[in-house]
């Protein structure tokens, strides 16, 4: 099977700080990679170079798209990228305000997407932003509130309605249950997971809480100091860490 996307010798250095260092992984369709470590640990970093937001000092980044096989990003030009952000490739961000527009109202929000990639009919995509804001648990009869009329769990879910609408292949996620309480994260995680098998989507997600890898990851990296210090499937690297420091995290977490 052709990896989805394909990142070899990935580096980043701001000056003489490693940002992120010789990071090579495949992901394949359908498959969600857990990028794990303590702040400053260079996964931020890392998604920033994968998603084509940080330019990496040397390394490719192949995807397999749609009409030309595969590509390296790095060398697309910038209309492609941003074309390739509209449609095949989705962010969500820890803060959904950076993924909204909070003076557009939530089904503008979604159909804005939808008309980047060419959709005109009103009525189709006021039809698809409905169906969406249901899909993520929003009350479609709130389709013409606002994002900031909404909560930080659903901005959030609506934030992932915007992304998903054009139905993309790959996601990448930042920390997408941070700042959230207790229990709008488990309803959240439940919501993704569903989407993540429904859609097949492959996804990258970085956060520093292994519950949210153990549960949406089928593999982990875990990232030290820029550097990739463990890899593996996720329940082999959570219930058996190899490396000291994931020892140390895994650790962490149990004493809690």
């Amino acid at each position: 099977m052709t990896p989805l996307l394909s990142v070899s010798g990935l580096s980043k250095h701001y000056g003489a700080q490693i940002g992120c260092a010789d990071v090579s992984f495949d992901l394949f369709p359908g498959e969600v990679m857990g990028i794990v470590g303590e702040s400053g640990s260079g996964k931020s970093t890392l998604l920033s170079c994968l998603a084509g937001h940080l330019v990496p000092d040397s390394g490719a980044v192949i995807y397999d798209t749609r009409a030309e096989g595969p590509r390296d990003v790095i060398t697309m030009s910038e209309p492609e990228r941003r074309m390739l952000g509209r449609t095949d490739w989705a962010f969500v961000h820890q803060n959904p305000r950076d993924g909204l527009r909070m003076a557009v109202s939530a089904g503008g929000n979604v159909g804005e997407r939808l008309m980047a990639t060419g959709a005109r009919h009103y009525g189709d995509i006021r039809a698809a932003a409905e169906d969406w804001l249901g899909r993520v648990e929003i009350d479609p009869r709130r389709i013409d509130d606002r994002p900031a009329t909404f909560s930080g769990g659903m901005q959030q879910r609506l934030q992932i309605a915007r992304n998903l609408v054009t139905g993309p292949r790959l996601v990448f996620m930042d920390e997408p249950t941070g700042g959230l309480d207790v229990s709008v994260q488990a309803r959240l995680l439940d919501l993704l997971r569903g989407l993540v098998r429904q859609m097949g989507l492959s996804a990258v997600i970085v956060t520093h809480d292994l519950a949210v890898v153990r549960l949406l990851a089928d593999r982990l990296m875990v990232m030290k100091g820029g550097f990739v210090v463990e890899a593996g499937l996720t329940d082999q690297v959570l219930d058996d860490p190899q490396h000291g420091y994931t020892q140390l995290l895994v650790s962490s977490v149990l004493q809690v």
